[in-house]
């Protein structure tokens, strides 16, 4: 009983244990590097490190091919050993303010939301139609990203619009730059409109393999009969 409560008593769970830089590598091979950072004489410190990054091959043969393995272990070794283990390197060490180092913070890309429906790719080519010289390229530019936009409407709100609820959203998202309610200019109905959005809508269907046969269907239409069916075939 008393062995056993001493067993119980030496028990060691990871909660207490110290914080696993790279856990992929496990905590025997952290320890070899905790005391080959340990060791007084450089020779057995280099010779140490050698073996451990040797070690740490093994445990990637998949990555042998990859250009700069070597040097993705030496920089993973002092990485584990928290920039402490000094030994002679055959590449530069790493920096830690580098690793360290947090990215840029991203902006929120919608700039929009009334008009989400639009995307940011219709805000995108209005900008660019805005950049243009005025001309009839700059013209047919604009009626195709009205229609565009047209489109979109529809695809989301799922009911008409007039071409002048178009002509609203474009001269707000253009800056006041582009203006079509006096020019007279008419979008594509939205009868053709829907029907594009239709097909569009059913090339993605097919794309997404909705046409695949499930099992009872396959039945249903003659496939593969059971067994019992085959042996009074066969009698």
């Amino acid at each position: 009983m008393q062995n056993n409560e001493e067993a119980v008593g030496n028990l060691e769970y990871n909660a207490e244990r110290p914080h696993l830089i790279i856990p992929e590598y496990g905590r025997h091979l952290q320890k070899l590097i905790e005391q080959a950072a340990a060791l007084t004489d450089r020779a057995e410190r280099n010779k140490a490190a050698r073996y451990i990054i040797s070690v740490m091959g093994s445990l990637n043969p998949h990555l042998r091919d990859v250009p700069d393995f070597q040097h993705k272990l030496w920089d993973q070794l002092f990485i584990m050993s928290d920039f402490t283990i000094d030994v002679d390197s055959p590449y530069p060490l790493p920096n830690r303010e580098i690793l360290e180092q947090k990215p840029d913070r991203l902006e929120y890309p919608q700039n929009f939301p009334r008009y989400r429906f639009y995307g940011n790719n219709i805000k995108y080519m209005i900008d660019v139609a805005n950049k243009w010289e005025d001309g009839p390229l700059k013209e047919a530019l604009i009626i195709v990203i009205a229609n565009h936009m047209k489109k979109s409407y529809l695809s989301w709100n799922k009911d008409t619009v007039k071409d002048d609820v178009i002509f609203e959203h474009m001269y707000e998202l253009s800056g006041g730059r582009i203006n079509l309610t006096s020019t007279g200019e008419e979008l594509s109905t939205t009868i053709d409109l829907m029907k594009v959005n239709k097909k569009m809508s059913n090339k993605a269907h097919n794309a997404t393999g909705s046409n695949i046969i499930n099992p009872r269907q396959k039945m249903q239409r003659g496939g593969p009969r059971n067994n019992n069916q085959n042996n009074n075939r066969k009698s």
